[in-house]
């Protein structure tokens, strides 16, 4: 996922490059020293820039375990996969975190991860469970891709925000939008991905051409999308942005309401609840993992419910453990989105290229 690109929340965490987020004492030279000799205390996460989670928990884990985590951030998720292709069997870390449903295919194909059934997967809701015969990949986090709505503009213009795919090509919502590059861009090709999933193969190329028509703007990334173009965002309002739809996350109303100074008592942003693809991210056993040991034993950490509930507040997605709550903040302010746009991973592996260039050749050239 290009998760990261979930929020500017994680920003200054990714900034880091690599970290040493637990352990009593030590530096991270210390942990970089021993993270690859067997029998080594340290264990080495490999993931996207937006992996994040609270040093109170990681100490936790250390303190019960023995083992520290050591992080390496390697730019968005399909950066970070492509690394891991090139360095399989002899990877750079040992447990891989942050490839989903929409990629999950090149990393199996690859022979990237080594199976393991990981402790307390009986509590890890089913559908999640992509590879379940095989537990090549443990699900750790779901995420649903949807648009965003400024509510401030709509309002202000005494209009209805949109809240399906079939609305945003309203002439009521000419050039509103921007979304990002389904080839570049995690979000991007989740919301592709949603078109293909609600028209099917032979419907939703005319309807990028009809989005096209009514002023979709696509760029690169996330990042931009939603901190230069949209104009709900704190970021957006420093920049005079004019795009009130962007293609985000139904936990981005949360993150605004939480840097937001003061807290206001309603989300800015909205959620259009029609347009949503649900993500979900995994974590694997590295084939040729130096630490396989300490690797079972993060993975088991992940979907633990200590974890599980730390995670919406650090990375902004929902737990996968059915015995974790959610913090407040989500169930208030944030979008329940109950019927989300899926399509099978295995149709995704045999066509995702194909879709992703029909879609550059329509929306972008």
């Amino acid at each position: 996922m290009n998760t990261t690109t979930k929020c500017a929340a994680t920003a200054l965490a990714a900034a880091l490059g690599v970290t040493v987020l637990a352990g009593c004492g030590g530096s991270e030279g210390d942990a970089s020293g021993s993270g690859n000799s067997k029998g080594s205390k340290t264990v080495t996460l490999v993931s996207h820039d937006s992996f994040n989670a609270s040093d109170a928990v990681l100490k936790a884990f250390t303190k019960e375990t023995g083992y520290t985590v050591k992080v390496l951030k390697s730019g968005d998720a399909g950066a970070a996969l492509n690394q891991e292709i090139l360095t399989k069997g002899s990877p750079r870390g040992d447990v891989f975190f942050g490839v989903d449903n929409t990629l999950l295919s090149r990393a199996l194909d690859n022979g990237l991860f080594t199976p393991y059934e990981a402790k307390g997967l009986d509590r890890v809701a089913a559908d999640t469970q992509l590879d379940a015969d095989k537990h090549r990949v443990t699900p750790v986090d779901t995420g649903d891709i949807c648009v965003n709505y400024d509510k401030k503009y709509f309002a202000d213009k005494k209009l209805a925000p949109p809240q399906s795919f079939d609305d945003l090509l309203k002439p009521a919502y000419k050039n509103l939008l921007v979304t990002e590059n389904a080839a570049t861009s995690s979000p991007g090709l989740g919301f592709l991905l949603g078109t293909v999933a609600t028209y099917g193969e032979s419907g939703y190329q005319d309807y990028w051409k009809k989005l096209k028509s009514n002023g979709v703007k696509v760029v690169d990334g996330w990042e931009q999308a939603y901190n230069e173009e949209f104009s709900g965002s704190a970021g957006g309002k420093k920049t005079e942005a004019d795009r009130p739809l962007v293609v985000s996350y139904a936990s981005s109303p949360p993150v605004e309401v939480l840097y937001a100074e003061p807290q206001p008592t309603e989300a800015p942003t909205g959620v259009a609840t029609g347009t949503c693809f649900r993500q979900i991210e995994f974590a694997g056993l590295l084939n040729g993992a130096k630490n396989e040991a300490g690797g079972k034993v993060l993975l088991d950490f992940l979907i633990s419910k200590q974890f599980q509930e730390d995670m919406p507040l650090n990375m902004f997605v929902n737990p996968v453990a059915k015995d974790a709550a959610l913090p407040e903040l989500f169930t208030k302010f944030g979008a329940t989105v109950d019927k989300p746009a899926t399509v099978d991973p295995e149709k995704i592996a045999k066509n995702r290229e194909q879709w992703v260039q029909s879609w550059s050749s329509l929306v972008v050239k």
